[in-house]
C-alpha cells in the first residue's frame, strides 16, 4: 500500500524537476561541449588554468592537488608550477582567506568548485564562462547571459575581451547572439573557446575523477550480460527442445 503512494509521488517529483529544467535550457540556451577525460594535454592546460584564475577566490577543498598525478603529471611538476601558496601536495585546493571575508569583500562567499561540474553540468558552465558582458548598472561592472546579476566580476575579460549588447538585443531573453565584442582581449575567439572548453574539462574531471573508469566498466558490465544472456537463452532451448 505505501509503494502505490510512494510511486506516484516520485513521479511527480522526476516531472517537475525535469519541467524547471526544461523551461530554463529553454530560456538560456547552451553551448554544448563534448568532454574528454582521456585527453591529458587538456586536462593539465585546464589545471592550470584553474589554479591561475580560479583558486585565488573559490577553491576546491574537496580535491588535493594529488589528483593532478591521474592526468600525467608527476609531483615535481605539481609542486613546480601548481602549488603557489605553499601547500603540500597531499593538501586541498584552499583559498587563503575566510568565507567570512569573502563574503564581507564580494557580498557573497564564492561557491566551492570541487563538485560544480556535477551540480552545473559542462555545457552550463562553457556558455556561463563566455556568457560575461559589460554592465554598468552592477557593482562588479560585469553581468552574464546565464546567470543575470551574478556577483562575480569577469575574472578572464584580459584573455577574451570586453563584451557588451547588441544594440537590438532583447533584455529579457539574452543568448550569446546578443553579445558583441566591443574591445578585443589577448586571445582571438579561437584561442579563448580552447581556453574555456580547457578549464570546464578539468573541471569535469576533477568534479568526477573516476568517469571514465566508471564508463568503461559500465561497457564491459553490458556486455557480460548480454554475453550472459544469450548463453542463458541457448541453455534453456536446448533443455526444453524435446519437451516443446
Amino acid at each position: 500500500m505505501m509503494i502505490k503512494k510512494i510511486v506516484p509521488f516520485i513521479y511527480l517529483v522526476m516531472l517537475s524537476v525535469t519541467t524547471v529544467v526544461a523551461h530554463a535550457e529553454e530560456e538560456v540556451p547552451l553551448q554544448h561541449i563534448s568532454i574528454n577525460g582521456t585527453d591529458y594535454a587538456s586536462l593539465q592546460r585546464g589545471a592550470e588554468h584553474f589554479i591561475n584564475y580560479c583558486v585565488t577566490c573559490h577553491g576546491a577543498k574537496f580535491v588535493r592537488y594529488d589528483l593532478l598525478e591521474k592526468i600525467g603529471l608527476n609531483k615535481q611538476q605539481i609542486e613546480k608550477n601548481l602549488i603557489l601558496t605553499g601547500s603540500k601536495i597531499s593538501d586541498s585546493m584552499v583559498v587563503a582567506f575566510s568565507s567570512r571575508d569573502a563574503k564581507e569583500w564580494f557580498g557573497v562567499a564564492p561557491p566551492d568548485l570541487s563538485v560544480e561540474a556535477r551540480v552545473r553540468g559542462a555545457d552550463w558552465l562553457y556558455s556561463y564562462l563566455k556568457g560575461f558582458y559589460q554592465d554598468d548598472s552592477r557593482p562588479s561592472g560585469w553581468n552574464n547571459v546565464v546567470f543575470p546579476n551574478v556577483a562575480m566580476p569577469h575574472v578572464l575579460y584580459a584573455l577574451q575581451g570586453t563584451q557588451v549588447l547588441a544594440p537590438n538585443a532583447d533584455r529579457q531573453h539574452l543568448t550569446k547572439e546578443s553579445l558583441v565584442l566591443e574591445k578585443p582581449g589577448k586571445l582571438t575567439a579561437a584561442e579563448y573557446d580552447q581556453f574555456v572548453y580547457d578549464l570546464v574539462n578539468y573541471m569535469s574531471f576533477m568534479a568526477e575523477p573516476n568517469r571514465e573508469t566508471r564508463i568503461h566498466m559500465g561497457y564491459g558490465v553490458i556486455i557480460f550480460l548480454i554475453l550472459g544472456f544469450a548463453l542463458s537463452y541457448a541453455l534453456k532451448k536446448e533443455f526444453w527442445k524435446d519437451i516443446h
